[in-house]
């Protein structure tokens, strides 16, 4: 019924409110109407906090009996750190539930819409399932692959280099798109680089948002070499930072970054370069489901090669420099065309002045 697009577009619209800031728990929306009207809604705003059912349902409070609830994702049927959602809905005296697809956790699956049947409660699943997916891929790779989401976004020349061979880079692309990738640092729970774009750029990564919240660092130097002075230690950031490194690391360097607040080490036991897949599996024990990769080249290559990237979002600047400056690939050599990566365009914007691709990166094997 078109009445019910209407309240689940309603419902993603206030899941999103909170991107960036629910892992490793979903983005849930809900919004409970009663005689044709808005009676209650919420949203999940953090882990630990309550669900969007409850905040609805406060909203709604004896407005929720005869009502129908419309819910972004599957309502939980187990106690976390909140009780059941598919309980309070219950017991509120919903009558009617849509829900936009099923909850992959095992905890859950499938479970909360028995129960919800099982009171003699209408539940119909399905509808805009595909934008509930696509709100939630963080959270949905993290269950079913334990790896996080990865997006690889980079600002490059029309002619493909990411700077000039003499290593300048500031700035390719305009004012608007920059602010852009501030919101992007917003909406991932971490940011990621490998060491050489520490050395060469130095980088705060940091979120210059005025309402943003700052990621959490990720910097990938097997052999530890980033210097001690750089930005990403001495600039002001809320988050903390992570250094991956690996066995090669000198012992006083690694002293020394272990003594600094709010810097971890993981060290691997390899003797050169960090194993990518053990390092995204301990993002996602953490409790991050989204990595937004940052560069460089030569990181990003290794990371598609590994087939741990899912999205890429380049964003093209109306320039031409040539030469034989660096390139967003420069890790990824393959002999033969047949050996590309193919790619699914999800996105194209050019209102900025600059030209961003959003791409979803679609491996073979």
């Amino acid at each position: 019924m078109e009445q019910d697009q209407i309240y689940m577009s309603r419902a993603l619209q206030l899941a999103a409110q909170a991107v960036g800031r629910t892992s490793p728990n979903p983005l849930v929306g809900c919004v409970i109407v009663n005689n044709g009207r808005i009676v209650g809604e919420g949203y999940h705003q953090k882990a630990g906090t309550p669900h969007a059912e409850v905040h609805a349902l406060c909203a709604a409070d004896t407005n929720a009996q005869g009502a129908t609830a419309y819910v972004t994702l599957e309502p939980c049927s187990h106690f976390g750190k909140t009780p059941p959602c598919a309980d309070a809905l219950i017991e509120a005296g919903i009558k009617r539930v849509v829900v936009a697809m099923q909850d992959p956790n095992p905890l859950v699956g499938g479970r909360g819409i028995s129960r919800l049947r099982d009171a003699g409660i209408q539940v119909d699943v399905g509808l805009k399932e595909d934008e509930a997916r696509s709100l939630n891929k963080g959270f949905l790779k993290a269950i079913q692959a334990e790896l996080p989401f990865v997006l690889y976004k980079s600002a490059l020349t029309l002619d493909g280099k990411i700077a000039t061979e003499s290593g300048d880079s500031k700035w390719i692309t305009n004012e608007v798109s920059r602010a852009y990738v501030h919101q992007l640092r917003n909406q991932f729970d971490v940011i990621m680089v490998g060491s050489e774009t520490v050395n060469h750029d130095n980088p705060a990564l940091n979120c210059r948002m005025s309402e943003g919240r700052d990621p959490i660092r990720l910097i990938v130097d097997g052999e530890l070499k980033i210097p001690h002075n750089a930005d990403v230690f001495t600039s002001s950031c809320s988050a903390p930072c992570i250094i991956a490194t690996t066995e090669a690391a000198p012992l006083e360097q690694y002293a020394f970054f272990q003594g600094l607040d709010n810097v971890e080490v993981w060290k691997y036991n390899t003797s050169r370069y960090v194993p990518y897949e053990d390092l995204f599996r301990d993002i996602v024990k953490r409790g991050w489901n989204s990595i937004l990769l940052e560069g460089g080249g030569k990181l990003a290559g290794s990371l598609l090669q590994a087939q741990l990237i899912d999205e890429i979002e380049f964003i093209y600047a109306p320039k031409l420099i040539g030469g034989k400056g660096p390139s967003p690939l420069t890790g990824l050599e393959l002999p033969l065309m047949s050996h590309a990566f193919p790619l699914e365009f999800l996105e194209t914007d050019l209102s900025t002045g600059d030209l961003r691709v959003r791409a979803k990166v679609k491996y073979t094997s």
